[in-house]
């Protein structure tokens, strides 16, 4: 199948990158040349101090004032800054654009990572008073960024990214993926796709349609989308958010595709959007997403917003002017569907073979131990070790308590002393949970020190409360299949 057309001709591809080599226009060059307090400032959008750094204008120094800081540049220090890619290629292809007195950025072109360059839309704010068109492109913004975080990056053989927009998810792929194939609706986004493919001596397959049509009947070991996500009643303005679904049926129908897009032991990561309808349980209908599908879920919910400030965030990200109608419209629709609030978080699955998988819809509201695609995979794993024991087999295994496991103590003072009312355990690492716990749970995480099977811990208290070892070991069994997909205690190998 033919890759979609680029922004620039492969030769200009090529003298692009040499430009960009050339003047040490990469992350690692920009900070050496501004530091890291103007650096700082500039990521406030405060160019103040790197405009007066860079008044030599190297090539270097043009090329950090054109794309970072957004300035009007002469022609000529432009030219020489592009070298050997001809000025009069770059306005064809966008990248810069002739203004009264003089030129200026068309694009984005972000010096990425260590080694990479991102082409994209110019941003929300560079054009003051233009909104976004309705095939924009974004570059790397904070959805972008939770994704990447999220992903679980060990190898895999082929990878899929639905929705790439300018391919920053499939950029990341690449680092661990033998193959990648990349779908889009727009045609627009995939001519930045194919150009930052290029630009970074990436070689994907680039496929354009909605959502999973372009790769239907095909299965792949690690699949991941930043759709659009954002829900209503199904109205497109932006093709970067809106979906023409109604409501967060998005994020339902990637749900229902996934079991025919992963491999066996595949992953699925997603980004989402969902409603909280009144008199609704939310986790409830999230995880009726997941029902039949024979795959594990973990769904994990990071943030709420309430509909008015949610179609007050999703209008300014666009910069649209404010329309009384149409927000009007946005907020009635949520009326009648009894919308009280809206969800945004992460949706994780995974194909891994199981007779009776796991659906966990939950808050995870916490700061986390970056990365959590690493805090993602550890949970699937933790889920194939219980997957793998009975009671049994949960008996016979030894457990140690995880490093920086915490207790927190409330107490009263009382007639008889200090009254402990509330014990609550948290783990200082990891996903950081907080829990609870009543004096049960307590002693067998005391007692987890790696040195006796549970079972032996068990009957140990046993005798030291006169319960009944059997009926103990059938209470414990489920609290310690908690405590381990929690992250509390860990097995002991051997």
């Amino acid at each position: 199948m033919d890759q979609p057309e680029m922004l620039l001709s492969p030769a200009g591809v090529d003298r692009l990158r040499a430009a960009l080599t050339g003047a040490g226009y990469t992350a690692a060059g920009i900070a050496a040349r501004l530091g890291p307090e103007i650096t700082a400032a500039v990521a406030r959008n405060d160019f103040r101090a790197a405009l007066r750094v860079t008044g030599e204008r190297d090539a270097l120094d043009t090329l950090i004032r054109l794309y970072v800081c957004e300035q009007v540049e002469p022609e000529s220090a432009v030219a020489s800054a592009l070298a050997p890619l001809d000025l009069d290629e770059a306005l064809a292809a966008g990248l810069v654009e002739r203004v009264d007195d003089g030129v200026r950025a068309g694009v984005d072109l972000e010096a990425y990572g260590d080694r990479w360059w991102v082409l994209a839309d110019v941003p929300l704010g560079a054009r003051p008073g233009q909104p976004l068109r309705a095939e924009h492109v974004l570059g790397i913004g904070g959805a972008t960024n939770t994704l990447i975080g999220a992903t679980v990056r060990r190898p895999v053989g082929t990878a899929l990214d639905l929705g790439t927009g300018c391919g920053v998810q499939a950029l990341h792929l690449s680092t661990h993926a033998a193959r990648v194939t990349a779908t889009d609706l727009s045609a627009r986004a995939l001519r930045f796709a194919a150009t930052n493919a290029a630009l970074n001596g990436q070689d994907w397959e680039l496929l354009r349609g909605d959502l999973t049509a372009p790769v239907a009947g095909r299965r792949f070991d690690l699949v991941v989308s930043n759709p659009p996500f954002v829900v209503g009643p199904g109205t497109t303005t932006h093709v970067y958010r809106d979906s023409g679904r109604a409501g967060d049926a998005v994020g339902a129908e990637l749900a229902a595709a996934a079991p025919g897009l992963l491999t066996e032991g595949g992953t699925m990561q997603y980004l989402a959007n969902w409603l909280h309808v009144a008199g609704e349980d939310w986790a409830d209908r999230v995880a009726g997403w997941f029902a039949g599908t024979g795959l594990d879920a973990w769904v994990i919910q990071r943030e709420v917003a309430d509909p008015r400030s949610y179609i007050d965030l999703w209008m300014s990200d666009a910069g649209e002017a404010v329309d009384p109608e149409r927000i009007a419209a946005w907020l009635d629709w949520f009326d009648a569907q009894r919308v009280e609030s809206i969800g945004f978080g992460l949706v994780s699955l995974r194909r891994g073979g199981h007779d009776d998988p796991v659906v966990r819809v939950e808050e995870l509201r916490q700061q986390v131990e970056a990365p959590l695609g690493a805090q993602v995979a550890a949970w699937f794993d933790r889920q194939d070790w219980l997957h793998e024991r009975d009671l049994d087999a949960l008996l016979a295994a030894r457990y140690r308590a995880v490093d920086g496991l915490r207790l927190e103590q409330e107490a009263s003072l009382g007639a008889d002393g200090w009254e402990v009312g509330r014990q609550v355990l948290a783990t200082t690492g990891g996903l950081r949970w907080s829990e609870e716990v009543d004096p049960l749970v307590l002693a067998l995480v005391g007692g987890a020190n790696g040195q006796l099977p549970l079972g032996e811990q068990l009957e140990l208290l046993a005798m030291a409360h006169g319960a009944a070892p059997g009926e103990l070991a059938q209470a414990a069994g489920p609290i310690v299949a908690h405590l381990v997909e929690r992250g509390f205690v860990e097995p002991v190998a051997g």
